[in-house]
């Protein structure tokens, strides 16, 4: 049987519960602009993601919910869906939530990351499972012709400080532009209207090091590839981290999409310092052997006796 369990706020926003409220809102900007459907037209997973980022706003922004929450340990929101009938437009989204103004209109405010890791906790939790509730179908995704379309290579630093990034179109058209500060591989820029015929042009950055660490503003993400025996018994393995290889103890029975925390593990702000997500990737041998082949065969028996038993 699939286990759920109940979603960790804090881990969900990327923040320690002693963060201030500015570091809150900070860190719910950022979710909610990762997972908005908008943003995200060609994700499955999103509109789920943004629905928990914005739970979880709700509940750590309001100290009694907060509290009942930290108590009982569930979700304890006890509210309607907000968004049953549809999602507003991402900035119009920010002016409901903050009461104001969502911030510049530059090309940061179009930037588009791809999903980096999809679990609900980073605390060895499982993926929630719940069926997406129904809405509207969102708009195509916006696609850029490939000549329209440049990458990026950016170091840690130049990604969390943010830098200046000279681009050529095809026209022979040199632009200059900064990205912005905590950006993260995957993310896409738009600069509108800059191609010929007005069109634009989309800039997609990586920050990837050569260990395989993705940078997502403070955080680092790390995909660690396991065979079924490791992930089901737990192992001893060592993964990369951007001050070098430390030893992780991975527990019994991580599946797939597992995520495990290395705090502190990741890029330093001034008094702000990121952890390292691992992701648990279980991997099936492709060239099994007899004996591997009967041990499997086995395990589904075992499997299917233990369903019918229960």
């Amino acid at each position: 049987m699939t286990s759920t369990a109940d979603p960790d706020y804090w881990s969900l926003l990327g923040v320690d519960p002693d963060c201030t409220d500015q570091q809150l809102k900070r860190a719910f900007r950022r979710e909610a602009r990762r997972w908005h459907p908008d943003l995200n037209s060609n994700d499955p997973v999103a509109e789920d993601r943004f629905k928990l980022v914005n739970e979880a706003y709700a509940v750590l922004s309001d100290p009694r919910r907060r509290d009942a929450w930290q108590r009982g340990g569930g979700t304890a929101v006890g509210v309607a869906d907000p968004f049953a009938h549809g999602f507003p437009d991402f900035e119009d989204y920010l002016d409901v939530i903050f009461g104001g103004g969502a911030g510049p209109s530059t090309a940061e405010s179009d930037m588009e990351p791809d999903p980096p890791f999809r679990g609900d906790d980073v605390r060895s939790e499982t993926r929630r499972t719940e069926p997406p509730v129904s809405a509207p179908p969102p708009p195509p995704p916006v696609r850029a012709v490939e000549d329209l379309e440049s990458v990026v290579h950016l170091t840690a630093d130049q990604a969390l400080q943010g830098t200046q990034v000279e681009l050529t179109l095809d026209d022979g058209t040199v632009i200059e532009l900064n990205t912005p500060p905590f950006a993260g591989d995957g993310w896409r820029l738009r600069l509108e209207a800059v191609a010929p015929g007005g069109r634009d042009h989309f800039l997609q950055l990586r920050v990837v090091t050569e260990d395989g660490l993705r940078i997502d503003g403070l955080r680092v993400l790390y995909k660690l590839l396991l065979f079924p025996p490791d992930a089901a018994l737990g192992c001893a393995v060592d993964v990369p981290t951007l001050d070098g290889p430390v030893t992780l103890q991975v527990p019994p029975g991580s599946s797939s999409g597992r995520l495990l925390r290395l705090r502190g593990r990741g890029l330093q702000l001034e008094n702000e310092r990121g952890d390292q997500l691992v992701e648990i990737v279980v991997v099936i041998p492709s060239d099994l052997g007899d004996a591997e082949r009967a041990l499997y065969r086995r395990l589904q028996e075992l499997a299917s006796e233990s369903e019918q038993v229960g």
